[in-house]
């Protein structure tokens, strides 16, 4: 469990491609002595187990399905990530809960500066429709933000000078893919409800009748 308040921005020191998955070395911007063999570290939205510690971070293998379903798999050496270490129970959570489960990736539609005004548009996957609301939270990369508007193909969140300095988000250009998390509670809703929306048979009709 996650809060999606960046710890630090690391780097991809090496991406080492095996059978099925790939190992990437990560530097951090805190001292690899305080990270455990098997904890769990979010990278750019996506938890991951520490396999092994090293110099200047750790070591974390992602397999087939993460590939496939987040950005990882198009990271190299030299590749900024946001680095967040799993929510420590008694501490303030001044984000919003995080699961480090990408629920899909989607483009970057747009980065408008207005003077002091940073607005991220985010073009809307058909899967998440329903799942964003306005003045809600969702996990970009890994940050956690406000969404300050919503249409029918894509949303848009303002970033706050503290978001631009800590995170990799103000360099973003179009076309860039990013991974997005829903809201957990967003998540859990539209399961309990899928059932009662979806559409029932004549069966099911008839039975109710009686």
């Amino acid at each position: 469990m996650f809060t999606g308040l960046i710890e630090s921005l690391g780097q991809v020191d090496r991406a080492t491609s095996r059978v099925g998955a790939v190992r990437l070395a990560i530097r951090t911007g805190f001292s690899p002595r305080s990270i455990a063999i098997g904890e769990s570290i979010a990278i750019d939205g996506v938890c991951l187990t520490v396999a092994r510690r090293t110099k200047r971070g750790f070591e974390a293998d992602v397999v087939a399905e993460t590939l496939l379903r987040t950005t990882l798999g198009s990271l190299g050496a030299g590749d900024r990530v946001h680095v967040e270490r799993s929510l420590v129970l008694g501490e303030r959570l001044g984000g919003h809960l995080v699961l480090g489960h990408v629920d899909a990736v989607a483009r970057v539609l747009a980065l408008r500066r207005r003077g002091g005004d940073v607005r991220l548009t985010i073009g809307l996957p058909a899967e998440l429709r329903g799942l964003i609301a306005f003045k809600g939270s969702v996990a970009l990369a890994g940050v956690s933000l406000t969404v300050a508007a919503v249409g029918p193909r894509s949303f848009e969140v303002a970033l706050i000078p503290e978001t631009i300095a800590r995170t990799h988000l103000g360099t973003l250009a179009r076309g860039d893919r990013v991974n997005v998390e829903v809201d957990l509670l967003a998540r859990y809703l539209d399961a309990l409800t899928r059932e009662r929306r979806a559409p029932r048979g004549r069966g099911a009709a008839r039975t109710r009748s009686r």
